[in-house]
């Protein structure tokens, strides 16, 4: 799918949210390039997602630097280690003070490639969730080859989480799509629905209903078929929006408006 001749960016009637990036790993002219190019292509608001004590204030600032951002606080599964009560502090503090900061993420758990030993990614994965709990926020949840874990430990906050969340990047089993979705969270799909070998996440795709989609790019990962094997960005989405819709057998405007609301839903009802 990768040599896959590249063509336009496809531009849709309904707008579209990008529920996760990392703007901050981009510096510069690639910043403003891509914000302007997302613009240009209907993407309306961006999250940028906070992964460890490192970018916290990055992401916080970033979100604050106009309309068109938003952000996250938390501490992903590679960072569980650097977790402390002053991080924790930080991030309860900079969710609480700042409207412009929806959802505790991004938090989970990672058992391919373990850059944090098991315990403590479990340990703080339900200390994140419970600052959802406690101030009643949404979470972005990264999963990978853990689904049992993942699974328990959501269990252990069933009727808790107020507002649920998303589990990002979805790539993990049937079982756990199934279990996510009866509790009421969201799933959401990148440039992953595009690849080649990815008939797994494609299979999840068909599986879950429309009114549990959201659509991402985690870029500047993940970037999808026509332009893999390039830096991803927000601009990428009507890409996965197109592929999305094909799994789903929907038409795009159709998909587009439902995942909208959405994405309006979990991230700024109270906004």
């Amino acid at each position: 799918m990768s040599s896959k001749k590249r063509r336009d960016i496809p531009r849709f009637q309904t707008p579209i949210i990008e529920t996760h990036c990392h703007l901050d790993y981009l510096e510069g002219d690639a910043l403003e390039t891509t914000l302007a190019k997302s613009r240009e292509v209907g993407v309306e608001k961006i999250i940028t997602i906070a992964v460890s004590v490192d970018n916290l204030d990055t992401v916080r600032a970033l979100a604050n630097r106009g309309d068109y951002i938003w952000g996250t606080q938390g501490i992903h599964p590679h960072e569980a280690e650097s977790y402390c009560d002053e991080t924790e502090h930080k991030i309860r503090q900079a969710l609480s003070e700042d409207a412009r900061l929806l959802a505790v993420g991004e938090i989970g758990l990672d058992y391919y490639y373990d850059h944090a030993d098991r315990n403590t990614q479990r340990q703080v994965f339900e200390q994140q969730l419970q600052i959802a709990v406690d101030l009643q926020l949404p979470v972005v949840i990264h999963t990978r080859e853990a689904d049992d874990d993942t699974r328990a430990i959501l269990a252990n906050f069933t009727g808790q989480l107020a507002h649920r969340g998303v589990i990002h990047s979805f790539t993990s089993g049937m079982a756990l799509a199934q279990y996510c979705l009866a509790e009421g969270f969201m799933l959401g799909f990148n440039g992953i629905a595009t690849f080649n070998r990815a008939d797994n996440v494609r299979a999840v795709i068909a599986a879950t209903p429309p009114g549990q989609t959201l659509l991402e790019t985690d870029a500047p990962y993940l970037t999808p078929v026509p332009y893999r094997g390039r830096p991803n960005a927000s601009y990428y989405l009507p890409f996965i929006a197109e592929q999305v819709a094909k799994t789903m057998q929907l038409e795009v405007e159709e998909l587009l408006r439902q995942v909208y609301r959405n994405s309006q839903t979990l991230f700024f009802r109270d906004v």
